[in-house]
């Protein structure tokens, strides 16, 4: 782990401490709902997924999806959390239009995970570690469409009843930065482990922050919970609001009362929704309609046999097996198709070369075409022979860039481009000692003077290549220009 300099807010008074710990919902990946057979995915018509169960008929029994318990196991142990082997589901009793049940299945004293821990990098670098306090099972509400009709609010259910994981992390983050970090690793480790697609826009991973401020060393301050925001911007965009919020309101004298508040991204600001629930105000109780939980030992560890490497696991690997520095590394790791496509293409091949491509040429232009790495019209074997290309001498990194080019517009394979564009490599040291000739010849000042001032070497290294097309071989220019100038070797 990492030490850094602790982030404080400044107020009238002296210095304040942000304490942040969040609770994330993730919805399973599952083609089923939680405790139905109603279908789930996104962009449906309003009340297409909906069972009996869902919309809350008399006499309905949910019956328990054993793939999104198998999914939540499967984020525990990623989570190198307990799996409990004993759980249960309860009732949360409260009203609210898009809740047909007029409760919500969860689950309260006794978790399927129970506590774990998370490592985070930071965009430095640099790792700190985030507890786990428990990890449940829970139904979702539906939705209210408020912008059909001016007066008229319509419920659309096709949420109810999806299953989320509820991940609560222990209050150990002090920084807007940190807490976003911590959604970042959450949301690629559930996409590693394919328990979750992690799409925020979407709405199928969200975080309720929980913000509390303090002076440097006391207890803690008392908390407001920022529900459902749905970016890494969001979250340190509301973090910063409120810690302000709260430190102006003690430094005046007034005293933070335990609420929920709703984050507006326009403003910028949060505004208060409700006061905080305790847990009795839920009359949380045991549902009658389901058995606890138990948990076959064996099943657990065929469920944890299957685990993929994980992302720490990878970066660490892809830093000792390729070379690779703690930057690019990173970039590989943070997608594991785009990691993937990196170690299919750098087999047998030049691996930084392979990363450097991947992750600059690559993924600047899916950027620019708003395109998502599994839409890339570059094969990874088409950066692999772009990569022999360089390393066989037929071609320079400087002509690569230029096929690179025209790969992407879809001119074809990089041995066709190189031939039918004519880019091959001048490798012929006659032609490369004709053009440092005519270039010492028309410029006998500088190439006497290149002796006292080396650094100017340079200067007839690239008058070599704009004379050749970029087509020279730069070893071969540099070793011809430095026997003509009658310079020494380096050391």
């Amino acid at each position: 782990m990492t030490d850094r300099a602790p982030y404080r807010i400044t107020g009238r008074t002296g210095e304040w401490e942000l304490v942040l710990g969040l609770e994330v919902h993730a919805q399973v990946a599952s083609h089923a709902k939680l405790f139905s057979g109603a279908g789930v995915g996104f962009g449906a018509a309003p009340n297409q997924q909906v069972s009996l169960v869902d919309a809350g008929f008399p006499g309905m029994l949910p019956v328990i999806n054993r793939f999104c318990v198998e999914q939540a196991i499967r984020t525990g142990l990623g989570l190198r959390a307990k799996v409990n082997l004993v759980s249960r589901f309860d009732r949360k009793n409260y009203f609210y239009p898009d809740l047909p049940q007029g409760y919500q299945i969860s689950q309260f004293k006794d978790p399927i995970i129970g506590e774990g821990v998370l490592v985070v990098e930071r965009n430095d670098g640099s790792t700190f570690e985030v507890g786990i306090e428990r990890l449940h099972l829970e139904q979702d509400a539906g939705k209210l469409l408020h912008d059909q009709e001016p007066n008229l609010t319509y419920v659309d259910l096709n949420r109810s009843g999806v299953a989320l994981m509820e991940i609560v992390s222990r209050p150990d983050m002090r920084s807007p930065e940190d807490a976003a970090a911590y959604v970042k690793t959450l949301r690629q480790l559930v996409r590693y482990l394919g328990t979750c697609d992690g799409d925020m826009e979407k709405g199928n991973l969200r975080a309720d922050v929980n913000v509390s401020v303090r002076k440097p060393g006391d207890p803690l301050g008392t908390r407001c919970e920022i529900k459902n925001v749905n970016s890494m911007r969001y979250i340190q965009q509301a973090i910063v609001y409120e810690a302000r919020r709260q430190v102006e309101i003690l430094e005046d004298g007034g005293v933070i009362h335990q609420e929920t508040r709703l984050f507006d991204a326009g403003k910028g600001e949060t505004r208060s929704m409700r006061s905080k629930e305790d847990a009795h105000d839920y009359r949380y109780f045991p549902d009658p309609d389901l058995l606890p939980l138990v948990l076959d030992p064996a099943w657990v560890k065929e469920i944890e046999a299957t685990l993929p490497e994980l992302p720490d696991a990878k970066r660490a690997r892809l830093q000792s097996q390729y070379g690779l520095s703690a930057y690019d590394a990173g970039v590989l790791v943070s997608d594991a198709e785009r990691a993937a496509y990196f170690e299919t293409a750098a087999a047998g091949r030049d691996a930084k070369l392979v990363a450097n491509f991947v992750t600059n040429e690559l993924l600047s232009h899916l950027s620019k075409d708003g395109l998502e790495f599994d839409q890339s019209p570059i094969p990874a074997s088409d950066i692999a022979s772009l990569v022999e290309l360089i390393e066989t001498n037929v071609i320079s990194s400087k002509i690569a860039k230029e096929v690179f080019e025209r790969m992407w517009a879809g001119e074809g394979a990089p041995a066709a481009i190189v031939e039918a564009q004519g880019l091959r490599q001048v490798t012929d040291t006659g032609a490369i000692e004709a053009a440092i000739d005519a270039i010492i010849a028309a410029n006998p000042d500088k190439a006497a003077a290149v002796k006292d001032k080396p650094q100017a070497l340079g200067w007839f290294v690239g008058q070599v290549m704009k004379a050749t097309g970029g087509k020279a071989n730069p070893a071969a220019v540099n070793e011809i220009l430095r026997s003509r100038l009658g310079m020494t070797d380096p050391a």
